[in-house]
């Protein structure tokens, strides 16, 4: 919080609940902004069948959710399996002053506020959403890999007005979560390096380089597992035209800036080199005092110029490769869209037309001077 008189007072424990699909730098920017609220910050997050009665079904299961938002570096705590109505008696439960959302409705399956008691009591409070990224546009741009839709001698087959209104084409209407571009700036990267300290004399540091596309369990997971091999870990990061040359089609899925955000939300993560180069050099290692440069079990093509990108560290004898215990990779997220494409479809067709009735109802509201929207 901005005060300081924190030990004066009790501490302010802010709660905050969702779904978290896909968790990605709006998520994580949402809680960013509900922890400088308070002192300590609860999230709550729904089970499966829960999304699945109220919205349609997640792309990601309950426990790869839990993992993900528990990584984030301004969450204190995760409760598992909360309501996905929030109540003062789930709030009471937790000790928590009062709840956090963003400046978007969300609605139970009959069209209610899920936030209606609590706003009826005065214990919510409202963050900026960020603009350019939903899971309902993460799924869009999915949807867009499929190889029929690349394939123009098969284009007609597929239902490109459909997946242009997941979020990622003219026709979406949604209020929030229709077309809007992310627009990075050096701002919203301070807000997410904060907390960060330079490596103490002494530290064991390591780097580790990648996509980072999606960024999901196996990731994290990995980065977990590298940083035990460390004090402090450096994640390099490719550019777009590099992960698009060695992944194809129209990888990355999240551009460099959305990817840099992502990884600076990992709590295990140090620092962040925002387009890192594919192969590994001798001036990087020197630059950054690497002691270890680690990769995972994927494998890696050669360089432009055919030869290991990891041949210097090898050489140093500073180059070690690591197993998650995690197979989760980005095109099993992208299996998950495309195969069951006709659900995520419909949800997303349903939750447009509720924002779009909500919205409506959200205006007259501001128009009131009844809603109360604050910015960390």
């Amino acid at each position: 919080m901005a005060t300081d008189d924190r030990r004066d007072r009790r501490p302010v424990r802010v709660w905050v609940d969702g779904c978290f699909d896909m968790a990605h730098f709006g998520h994580a920017n949402a809680l960013r902004q509900a922890k400088k609220m308070g002192d300590y910050l609860v999230v709550g997050i729904h089970s499966d069948e829960e999304i699945t009665k109220h919205k349609g079904p997640p792309v990601m299961t309950e426990q790869e959710r839990y993992k993900m938002v528990g990584a984030i570096k301004w969450v204190d705590e995760v409760v598992e399996g909360s309501p996905y109505v929030t109540t003062l008696e789930t709030m009471d439960k937790y000790n928590c002053d009062f709840c956090v959302h963003g400046d978007d409705i969300t609605m139970t399956a009959d069209g209610q506020d899920t936030y209606a008691e609590v706003k009826n009591c005065g214990r919510y409070k409202e963050c900026r959403r960020t603009a350019g990224i939903s899971t309902t546009d993460m799924v869009g741009r999915m949807l867009l890999l499929t190889k029929t839709h690349h394939d123009r001698e098969h284009e007609a087959h597929l239902p490109r007005k459909q997946v242009e209104e997941l979020g990622t084409g003219h026709e979406a209407r949604s209020p929030w979560t229709g077309v809007s571009q992310f627009l990075p700036t050096t701002q919203k990267i301070a807000q997410f390096s904060e907390g960060g300290t330079s490596p103490q004399p002494g530290d064991r540091i390591v780097y580790v380089s990648g996509a980072f596309d999606l960024f999901h369990v196996g990731h994290l997971d990995f980065l977990q597992r590298a940083r035990q091999e460390g004090d402090y870990l450096i994640v390099g990061l490719h550019t777009d035209p590099v992960v698009n040359w060695y992944k194809g089609s129209n990888h990355p899925i999240m551009n460099i800036h959305e990817r840099t955000l992502c990884v600076l939300a990992c709590r295990y993560v140090s620092e962040v080199v925002i387009g890192a180069p594919y192969t590994v050099t001798k001036e990087l290692m020197d630059h950054f005092n690497v002691d270890v440069v680690i990769h995972g079990r994927t494998p890696y093509p050669p360089d432009r110029e055919g030869r290991d990108p990891y041949r210097v560290p090898k050489d140093l004898e500073k180059f070690k490769r690591i197993d998650s215990d995690n197979d989760m990779t980005t095109s099993k997220i992208i299996k998950r869209i495309i195969s069951n494409r006709l659900n995520f479809e419909a949800r997303n067709k349903a939750k447009e037309e509720k924002e779009i009735r909500a919205f409506e109802n959200l205006q007259k509201q501001m128009a009131s001077g009844e809603c109360f929207v604050e910015e960390a």
